[in-house]
């Protein structure tokens, strides 16, 4: 037997559980109680421990959370020790201790070997771990999707590897081919974006605007059109500073100052104070000086010119033309012009890069022709092993004479690539549709199990599936939610006695409602339910004896006292055992 890794749970204001343990062991478990009692919370809680989605309605009315905690039993050196680690797990006792809170507003935690983690880790856990198989997966099966990814599981490398090439040439091509519709169905629009471009640059380059241009034009303009007062004030300030020659008794400023100078001249030489005021008296007359000169000077040069003047406003009227179309200012005029050149070199080579483009199309599409016919051959080849192995595993589920095939197929679509000389519709996982096939008995036709298949026999089929899949790929749990829907009879004998085989190898945790299954349990969990006046609880308790002689007569007839059915299911106990 391998070793055991699912120990135990405990179950907190979960659904109908108000605290439960759940003590499992090696081997086979059957989970059984009545409608309601709360069994699919057990699979509920180890959904929420291996990453589930947690959902606020899963907390019991009047509770603040939900708490779910797990002991797990992990080989030492094994991947899902090695995630944990790195996750900053620590084990107790080489068991990882999982918990998972949901709060009643939604909101979910997640822990791990006494750390907190992000609830995808246990996700990541639960791959290496556990297999959980309920009745949507059973419906599930039904989907053509879920049937080839089983194939493909089931292939191994063979169909591995060809498929990760086949989806990143496949990304390429989808990515390609939207590049090129796209350019190709906007044809129109981009031709008339080109005119557009093509235009504004035409009109700014007609323009010819510099970088800070308007600025400099603004002041020019200011400058001119106020030229007669400025040359007046200049006039007026340069008589001030200089004198009037016009007036000579008139006082100017610089008069002034140099009789100040030449006062404190004469005695400087008797006090260092007055001697330094004076030299900056000096300085005052050189600066009045110097400032004179430059009055004189730009009174001279103001030139009030008013077909300058006019030339001026002419500019600025012809670049404020060019800022209402295209940018703030001229500097955004000149990013628009940069920008619009370079778009518009875009737009210009669409032909060219539609030919680039459409080759590189076509090639990826000869690419991935020859690629989807490795897939299809790499799972024709799987197939058929497959099959084979699930309708020998029917014959050991009362199906004898049953028959699993698969139908591998194309669809033909002239946009699509070559294949076995056909062009082929073609997808993400490759261009075959894979569909499960089942001949029930002799004679009957073979057809789709999503047609053919009643109930029960879905249900056995997916086990079937199921205990190929732990002879080539397996996990050291599986958790099956009434497999065993729709069955009932031989058929479920024999579903308990598979069960129990496949318990040698792993540990098998099934919730049911048949005895029968349940007879083969090396441990039966009893899901009981108590009213408590407004409060119904459930509880999860271990049977053996008597007690689970009570729980299957229950199962069998409904009546735990009934003598023919404690007489059945002691009958049903004897035979399992002997079986075992």
């Amino acid at each position: 037997m391998v070793v055991f890794v699912l120990e135990e749970m405990r179950i907190r204001s979960l659904g109908v559980i108000d605290d439960a343990v759940v003590e499992l062991s090696p081997g086979f478990t059957a989970v059984t109680g009545e409608t309601g009692a709360g069994k699919t919370m057990v699979v509920t809680s180890l959904g929420l421990l291996l990453g589930g989605r947690a959902d606020a309605a899963l907390v019991r009315i009047g509770a603040r959370n939900a708490v779910v905690e797990g002991r797990i039993t992990v080989p030492p050196g094994g991947a899902a020790v090695l995630r944990a680690e790195e996750a900053g797990a620590e084990l107790d006792d080489g068991a990882l201790l999982i918990s998972r809170t949901v709060s009643a507003e939604g909101r979910s935690r997640a822990h791990l070997g006494g750390r907190s983690v992000p609830v995808g880790v246990l996700a990541e856990l639960a791959d290496e771990l556990v297999a959980v198989h309920g009745q949507t997966d059973q419906q599930g099966l039904l989907k053509l999707s879920r049937q080839r990814a089983a194939l493909d599981r089931y292939a191994g490398d063979a169909v591995a590897v060809p498929l990760t090439k086949y989806a990143e040439a496949y990304r390429r091509l989808r990515a390609v081919s939207n590049e090129l519709d796209e350019i190709t169905t906007r044809a129109r629009e981009r031709a008339q974006e080109a005119d557009m471009l093509r235009y504004g640059l035409d009109e700014i380059a007609a323009v010819e605007p510099r970088a800070g241009e308007d600025t400099e034009l603004a002041e020019e303009a200011e400058r001119l059109g106020h030229a007669e007062a400025l040359a007046s004030a200049a006039t007026v300030a340069h008589a001030a500073l200089a004198g009037n020659p016009e007036d000579p008794e008139g006082i100017d400023a610089a008069t002034l100052v140099a009789g100040a100078h030449r006062a404190l001249e004469a005695v400087r030489s008797h006090d260092l104070a007055l001697a330094a005021l004076a030299d900056r008296i000096g300085e005052v007359g050189i600066l009045l000086g110097d400032v004179a000169g430059e009055l004189a000077g730009y009174a001279d040069d103001l030139d009030a010119d008013p077909l300058r003047l006019a030339a001026v406003e002419e500019r600025r009227a012809a670049l404020t033309a060019l800022t209402r179309k295209y940018g703030a200012g001229v500097a955004g005029v000149l990013t628009w012009a940069e920008e619009g050149a370079a778009r518009l070199l875009e737009l210009d080579g669409d032909d060219e890069r539609i030919g680039e483009l459409t080759a590189e199309r076509d090639s990826l599409r000869g690419e991935l022709g020859g690629m989807a016919q490795a897939l299809t051959d790499a799972r024709t080849e799987a197939a058929s092993r497959f099959a084979a192995a699930v309708t020998a595993e029917l014959a050991s589920l009362a199906m004898p004479h049953a028959r699993v095939s698969f139908d591998i197929r194309q669809t033909e679509d002239p946009e699509g690539v070559e294949v076995d000389g056909r062009t082929v519709a073609y997808g993400p996982s490759g261009a075959d549709e894979v569909e499960l096939l089942l001949a029930p008995h002799p004679g009957a036709p073979a057809r789709p199990i999503a047609k053919g298949a009643s109930g029960g026999e879905l249900s056995r089929v997916m086990l079937a599936v199921e205990v190929v899949f732990a002879g080539t790929d397996p996990v050291p749990t599986y958790l099956f939610d009434e497999v065993d829907a729709g069955v009932g009879g031989k058929a479920a004998v024999e579903i308990g006695r598979r069960l129990a085989k496949l318990a040698k190898t792993a540990q098998v945790v099934v919730v049911t409602h048949l005895p029968q299954v349940a007879a083969f349990a090396d441990r039966q969990l009893l899901v009981e339910k108590t009213n408590d006046g407004s409060v119904t609880r459930s509880g999860v308790k271990v049977l053996e004896g008597e007690e689970r002689v009570r729980e299957l007569s229950r199962m069998l007839a409904g009546q735990e006292d009934s003598e023919t059915a404690r007489a059945h299911a002691e009958e049903l106990l004897a035979a399992a055992r002997a079986d075992g």
